[in-house]
């Protein structure tokens, strides 16, 4: 063998081994319920000015005080374990090492500090970055560093990346994602990997290759960004709806559909509009990042986002994507599969949501049969948000709730084993079998 060939095959054999490879996927073991926490961007956006607004500009007495409220008001002790920086943190320029540098004046302990002192109170450590040349607030992006940023993220103790895509072709994604998650893997620090890949590609035009998109990223974004409105939330609830065949099945452990963060709390929405986010976000298996001035919240609010029944539903194990199974007049339903698993019947979570403004709660009647639970000894049911209970409902009972307008009622049903209740008299139905869903129509009144 000659020595120039010798030595080419020796340079194809290296760069294997450090090129990442396309079919090389995120491994990372995290994100394997939706992951909880506190989100900086919809609440604060870009507000840089912290001498006119030093209480809500973005800095790092910021994130040192909603670290504090998060544990001292009980969301971490709910699962919010997330404190995520987002957008406008870093100074203008990279440093001369050619590495990202924060904000001098706004962050002057630098990431690092702040994620040693979230890390103190239990919490976790998120931050921003894009894969394009820029942030979208017009930042340093990471194209050409992406080794150098992840390792910077790494050296920071960083346990969450946000990787928005502003200032990038969209085509290029489908190499650029996968390279970042692998300088991320090769770090050896476990760091949940959020992406905005197809939003970006999807309003291009593009088709995204979602088995891809799942493959290595933990989270991702498919829609636009929330506002502070019930008519955006609504927007994403029916983009999440129509066009759910090709996302539930990409979600479960590990990788999950993101409609964006929860604004429960602001100024936007209702009390009855806040339950209805929670429940519709709850239900998608999406994960629940909020949004909100955590020194200000109304206890109201707070106790939204701190149900530990919605918040149980939101972390089932099972890592099902609930569904939306009717559609009618006004009058949705929505559907997740959950546990207990009883033989071949799962538990479920169920979603009345009543989009209409008519003024007066509707009421919706139907049959536990018809929303696809077939247990013959039943299901114990109780509404999530009033904390009533139902008792134990069989195949042929009917369930009937009120529906506030721009609100939900969010039911659990937890399968009974057979041996608890046996099997009651003149309640059997005689199909077989378990169907995820079924779409039969339920009665209205």
């Amino acid at each position: 063998m000659g020595a120039a060939r010798a030595a080419g095959i020796l340079a194809a054999v290296v760069a294997a081994l450090v090129l990442p490879p396309a079919v090389l996927g995120l491994d990372n073991g995290l994100a394997l319920t939706p992951p909880m926490g506190w989100l900086a961007w919809e609440r604060f956006r870009c507000n840089t000015d912290c001498i006119n607004d030093p209480k809500n500009c973005i800095s790092e007495n910021l994130f040192f005080e909603m670290a504090d409220r998060l544990v001292a008001d009980g969301y971490l002790a709910a699962g919010y374990e997330y404190i995520n920086i987002d957008d406008c943190w870093s100074s203008r320029t990279r440093g001369d090492d050619g590495r990202l540098r924060a904000d001098p004046e706004r962050f002057p302990s630098g990431i690092k500090a702040i994620a040693d002192y979230v890390h103190s109170k239990g919490l976790k450590l998120g931050i921003y970055g894009d894969y394009g040349n820029y942030t979208c607030a017009g930042y340093p992006g990471s194209l050409g560093h992406l080794q150098t940023d992840a390792q910077t993220f790494a050296e920071w103790n960083v346990d969450f990346v946000k990787f928005d895509g502003c200032y990038a072709h969209p085509k290029d994604m489908d190499k650029g994602y996968p390279e970042f998650g692998f300088h991320l893997n090769q770090t050896g620090r476990q760091m949940v990997y959020s992406c905005s890949w197809p939003v970006y590609q999807i309003f291009s035009g593009m088709t995204p290759d979602y088995a891809s998109i799942a493959k290595h990223c933990n989270l991702w974004r498919n829609y636009d960004d929330i506002q502070d409105s019930w008519a955006s939330v609504t927007t994403i609830i029916d983009y999440y709806g129509d066009n759910q065949d090709v996302l539930i099945p990409l979600a479960g452990p590990g990788h999950w559909n993101d409609p964006d963060m929860l604004i429960i709390g602001n100024f936007g929405l209702s009390y009855e509009q806040s339950k209805a986010q929670m429940a519709l976000w709850v239900v998608m298996a999406s994960p629940l990042l909020s949004s909100v001035d955590l020194r200000t919240i109304g206890p109201e609010y707070r106790a939204i986002l701190q149900n530990r029944a919605a918040i149980a539903i939101s972390q089932d194990p099972l890592g099902i994507q609930g569904k939306r199974i009717f559609k009618d007049k006004g009058i949705e339903i929505w559907a997740r599969p959950i546990t207990p698993v009883v033989g071949e019947y799962y538990s479920y979570a169920i979603v009345f949501f009543n989009r209409r403004v008519d003024g007066t709660p509707s009421q919706v009647s139907v049959t536990i049969h018809e929303l696809g639970m077939l247990n013959a000894a039943g299901y114990r049911t109780e509404d999530v948000f009033a904390g009533q209970s139902y008792g134990v409902l069989y195949p042929a009972d009917r369930l009937k709730v009120d529906v506030n307008p721009s609100g939900v009622v969010l039911v659990r049903c937890s399968a009974v084993p057979a041996r608890a209740f046996g099997r009651p008299p003149q309640q059997q139905l005689q199909r077989g079998g378990r169907p995820f869903f079924t779409t039969t129509r339920p009665r209205f009144f």
